[in-house]
């Protein structure tokens, strides 16, 4: 779990919360928000883990040392029976999943668009995750990417197909038959 800042066309500043599963590098949950406080936090954690879910997918949360990320966010970790686990002071390549997340959504997308407001930033990053976990190749985990999909065959004749993903930014390459 991480935060990270994006700043707008009107000089604003947006906070993104986001919980990645380290292991197929799958975006759970997100949320943005102008001013992110504690008990922000702790409703997301809520949305996240619905239901008891916390337990199933993963046993450590890993966080820095923001001080959003209070006693009260650790309490509620705590609860859902996660053991929270802070990263050393200064140390962000302790959360490398985390940190490389951060980095591709600054390349691949904020690198080229500007974010009007939360909703237009809430938009960008529907798709661009829809992208991320779909699409995009991710050579560090079998199979591709995180929600893996199957390798489309190729037909005896025909064209590959460039459909654009988030706005046009990235595609995805499918085969298209001849007419």
């Amino acid at each position: 779990m991480d935060l990270f800042v994006v700043p707008t066309a009107a000089f604003r500043l947006l906070y993104v919360r986001f919980a990645i599963r380290h292991s197929r590098r799958e975006v759970v949950h997100w949320g943005v928000s102008q001013c992110p406080t504690a008990p922000w936090v702790v409703q997301q954690l809520r949305e996240a883990f619905a239901f008891g879910e916390a337990g199933h997918w993963s046993r450590y949360l890993v966080f820095d040392r923001d001080a959003i990320f209070s006693a009260a966010v650790v309490a509620t970790v705590t609860s859902m029976e996660l053991e929270p686990t802070r990263t050393s002071y200064r140390s962000p390549w302790q959360n490398g999943v985390a940190e490389r997340f951060v980095g591709s959504v600054r390349r691949e997308l904020l690198d080229h668009v500007i974010v009007l407001d939360d909703r237009h930033l809430r938009r960008l990053l529907s798709e661009y995750l829809a992208y991320y976990q779909e699409d995009r190749t991710h050579l560090a985990v079998d199979k591709d990417s995180p929600l893996p999909r199957p390798a489309e065959p190729r037909p005896g004749t025909g064209t590959v197909d460039a459909r654009p993903r988030v706005g046009g930014l990235h595609h995805r390459y499918c085969w298209r038959t001849a007419a």
